[in-house]
């Protein structure tokens, strides 16, 4: 087990990539710390499944935009569990809206949620990797990092932040043993992109692209990536975008 009693906090892991993510990690021997906010059903849900199935997980509500409620999450896994190993800054919104659509709201509620979520959520475990001069974390970016779409530039100027702060936050911690890297995926198929997924152009359009011919990548297909970053295997593996795309980048 590469992971095993290992400590590992995932945001956004009730659905998605994230859920994909902490079922990965608790059968590599993590216990999984499953963080979610308006849903906490669907995260106890995560949890419950894990420790069914002989795994070891906990699920906890919590506003990653909302400091004092990010560093109480910190603090309550720390007296339950003695440490955080891992960190999965993993939570996101995407608002599919043209430019000229786009407001103000729109800007702040995806940038508390994919760039400041993950900036508090790194400030609050980050004294506790330093103090014992070791650990991960992981950012999921998106391809959108660092390359434009339409009809998304917040959510692309969003993910942008999260890849470069990923990266500059690297050379700073890395003396203090501690891994930061990204994983940038591509086209998966979660909720948050559920209306595009029916949208029979688009996908077709997708696929023509794509070199493997597939439109949506399945939020497995990432789970693996964030394994080998959060295990041994990555340790000298520094400020990192780890590309999870089926190739569309390279088109």
């Amino acid at each position: 087990m590469k992971l095993k009693e290992k400590i590992a906090i995932v945001t956004g892991g009730s659905q998605g990539i994230g859920e994909s993510i902490c079922y990965a990690y608790a059968k590599e021997g993590a216990t999984v710390i499953v963080v979610n906010y308006n849903h906490p059903e669907l995260g106890q849900s995560v949890a419950k499944k894990i420790n069914e199935n002989s795994g070891k997980a906990a699920a906890y509500q919590c506003d990653i935009s909302n400091p004092l409620e990010v560093d109480k999450l910190v603090k309550d896994v720390v007296e339950k569990f003695g440490t955080v190993d891992i960190l999965v800054n993993n939570a996101g919104i995407f608002i599919n809206k043209s430019f000229k659509d786009s407001t103000i709201e729109d800007w702040d509620k995806t940038f508390n949620v994919n760039l400041k979520g993950g900036f508090l959520m790194t400030h609050a475990v980050l004294p506790i990797m330093r103090q014992k001069q070791n650990g991960k974390i992981i950012f999921i970016a998106s391809v959108a990092a660092t390359h434009g779409f339409p009809n998304a530039s917040i959510y692309c100027a969003s993910k942008g932040g999260m890849l470069m702060l990923a990266k500059s936050l690297a050379a700073e911690v890395a003396k203090d043993g501690i891994n930061i890297n990204t994983i940038s995926p591509g086209n998966t198929r979660t909720p948050i992109n559920k209306h595009l997924q029916e949208n029979a152009k688009f996908v077709e359009m997708l696929e023509s692209i794509t070199p493997t011919g597939r439109a949506y990548l399945n939020a497995d297909d990432i789970a693996g990536s964030a394994v080998f970053l959060a295990s041994k295997d990555a340790s000298a593996i520094y400020g990192v975008d780890l590309i999870v795309d089926d190739g569309i980048t390279i088109m």
